[in-house]
C-alpha cells in the first residue's frame, strides 16, 4: 500500500478496520468500502465537491451508455501503457475508472474524489479499487507511486501530478474540445464562448511532456427527456444557463456533437 497520511505524510498502514500511521493519525474504512481521507481543516466547506443530485444525474446518463466510445477508448489507452499501479484522480461516480479497472486486472488500483456522495457510489463498481475521499492538492499516495494518472473532465494540481508519478509514468488526461456539446450551448446562450482546448498543454510542468494526443468525435442523438435533462445536472451549463433555456433544451429532441481529447503526458526518466 502506498497511503500516506494526510495529516503528516507518514506512511499509512492497515489498522483494525481502518488505517493508522506511526504518529497516531487513524482513519476508518466507511461501511460503503471506501477511506475518508480528508481532514476537516483541508476542507472548503463543510461537504465539498458534487452533491448527491448532480452524482445521482451522471450515473444515470453514463449507465445509460451515452458515452460509452469515450470510455472504451480511454480503458484501450490505459491498458498500452500497461502500468503496475495507477490512480483516477477525480473518479466522480466510479463510471470511468470502472472501465479502466477491467482492462488492469492485475495492476493496483486508487481512486480519489473530494465528493463523499460520488465516491459513496463509485465504491460500488469495483470492491477491488483503493477508495479514497480526499484533495486532489493533497493527494494521500506517496512520491513517485504511480506509473498512470487518469485524469477525466476533472482539474488538474500540476505539481502533484508530477510528484505522485514515477519516472517514465504518464498522465492519461481525457477533456472536452471546443467543438464538444457546441449544439447544447448555442440552444443555452445567445453566445457560444469560444474556449483554448490546448490551454492545459502550456502549464505542463519542467520534467513533462506531451508524447501523445488524439481525438475522438462521434454525434449523440438525444430522444429521451431524462438523459437530456441529465446530460445538463452533470455540466456546469446546468446552473449557467437560464431555467427558461434549460427547459426548453429538456422538451425536445436534439443531437449533439461528442468532441474528446486524450493526451498522454510523460514525467522524464531521471
Amino acid at each position: 500500500m502506498s497511503l500516506i497520511c494526510p495529516i503528516c505524510q507518514a506512511p499509512l498502514e492497515p489498522n483494525d478496520n481502518g488505517l493508522a500511521c506511526a504518529n497516531r493519525h487513524s482513519f476508518d474504512r466507511a461501511r460503503q468500502g471506501y477511506y475518508n481521507l480528508l481532514p476537516v481543516q483541508h476542507k472548503n466547506s463543510r461537504d465539498p465537491g458534487d452533491n448527491a443530485a448532480m452524482v445521482e444525474a451522471r450515473r444515470r446518463f453514463l449507465d445509460g451508455g451515452h458515452y460509452a466510445p469515450l470510455a472504451s477508448r480511454l480503458a484501450s489507452l490505459a491498458t498500452e501503457y500497461r502500468p503496475a499501479r495507477w490512480l483516477d484522480i477525480g473518479c466522480g461516480e466510479g463510471y470511468y475508472t470502472e472501465q479502466i479497472a477491467r482492462a488492469l486486472p492485475a495492476a493496483d488500483g486508487y481512486a480519489l474524489d473530494i465528493s463523499r456522495e460520488a465516491v459513496k457510489r463509485a465504491c460500488k463498481r469495483a470492491a477491488q479499487l483503493n477508495w479514497l475521499v480526499a484533495s486532489m492538492a493533497r493527494v494521500p499516495l506517496s512520491d513517485a507511486s504511480c506509473e498512470l494518472l487518469a485524469s477525466v473532465f476533472s482539474p488538474l494540481d500540476w505539481s502533484e501530478t508530477k510528484r505522485l508519478l514515477a519516472p517514465g509514468g504518464g498522465l492519461l488526461r481525457m477533456g472536452p474540445t471546443r467543438v464538444h456539446l457546441m449544439e447544447l450551448r448555442q440552444q443555452l446562450y445567445d453566445e457560444v464562448r469560444d474556449y483554448d482546448d490546448e490551454k492545459h498543454l502550456a502549464l505542463i510542468p519542467a520534467g513533462m511532456r506531451l508524447a501523445h494526443s488524439e481525438t475522438l468525435e462521434f454525434s449523440l442523438h438525444l430522444s429521451d427527456a431524462q438523459a437530456r435533462a441529465d446530460l445538463l445536472a452533470m455540466t456546469p451549463h446546468g446552473w449557467r444557463a437560464s431555467a427558461e433555456r434549460r427547459e426548453a433544451v429538456i422538451a425536445e429532441p436534439f443531437e449533439v456533437t461528442i468532441a474528446i481529447r486524450y493526451d498522454w503526458i510523460v514525467k522524464d526518466q531521471d
